[in-house]
């Protein structure tokens, strides 16, 4: 599970030991006191960072606009981004915010668009940054849009159509391809299930086989036994080497950056 869903619908899970992200401390950029967490991929709280500091040294922007959709994911993403390029000195407008819900930007586009940004960072989900995106195109907005992985989707691309053209946005992790038995995971994925694979599963495969490690390891399913073992596992998955430092939070962590060119998700760079 990822971003909020994972308190929510599991706040066992605190207690119990789950490997994989959570956006609870991903606000706060630690773990709470009693969590006993893993994570599999990097948290919201370095994504957002990594995202900014990418746009302030790649587009060199003067001016940001950022919004979001005032969801924990979408509002703390945001948080992170427009704190870190106010740190590099670029200037980011007021806040401006939506819901989850909302599909009609033009009030605020237009209000942003006034304030000529040169570039609008969004936090939230495809279902609102797809109309976003051709919103800000049927506006007349050059300005780049940037998202993090709520937008880096089909689904995206499909509700913005061509206005997604040029736009960023950005995953935890490498793409399934670069993983050293990314493509082996790929093919036995396809005709075990018989879909195309999803965005996380490979995390989520290793995170559930991490876990299993663990147990095996410590040959117990009490908590109590595996979570020490856990914390300090080393286990060889289909994404590469998982171990964690003392905060819960995987080593060698990554982030990519993509770009949307013909209709595709086109990777830029690797962010460590």
């Amino acid at each position: 599970m990822g971003r909020n869903e994972i308190h929510p619908a599991c706040p066992a899970g605190r207690h119990v030991g789950v490997v994989g992200r959570h956006q609870k401390e991903g606000r706060q950029g630690h773990n709470f006191p009693g969590d006993e967490k893993q994570h599999a991929v990097g948290r919201d709280d370095q994504q957002g960072p990594a995202v900014a500091n990418y746009l302030a040294t790649n587009s060199k922007p003067k001016t940001v606009a950022v919004i979001d959709d005032a969801t924990a994911y979408g509002e703390g993403l945001a948080n992170e981004v427009e704190k870190t390029l106010k740190a590099a000195g670029v200037k980011v407008l007021p806040r401006e915010k939506g819901t989850d819900k909302t599909v009609d930007w033009k009030a605020v586009l237009t209000k942003v668009k006034g304030k000529k940004p040169d570039a609008v960072f969004y936090g939230g989900m495809d279902a609102q940054g797809g109309p976003m995106a051709k919103q800000m195109k049927e506006l007349g907005i050059k300005a780049k849009f940037l998202g993090g992985d709520g937008v880096c989707t089909p689904e995206f691309m499909k509700l913005g159509g061509e206005a997604t053209e040029g736009n960023y946005c950005s995953l935890p992790g490498m793409p399934l391809e670069k993983l050293a038995k990314g493509p082996e995971f790929k093919d036995k994925f396809n005709k075990k299930i018989g879909t195309e694979i999803q965005l996380y599963a490979p995390y989520v495969y290793d995170a559930t086989m991490t876990l299993v490690a663990a147990m095996q390891k410590a040959d117990s399913t009490d908590p109590k036994k595996y979570l020490p073992v856990l914390a300090k596992i080393s286990y060889d998955g289909v994404t590469g080497k998982i171990s964690f430092d003392n905060k819960g939070d995987i080593n060698g962590g990554s982030l990519t950056m993509f770009t949307y060119k013909g209709g595709k998700r086109d990777q830029m760079a690797v962010v460590r």
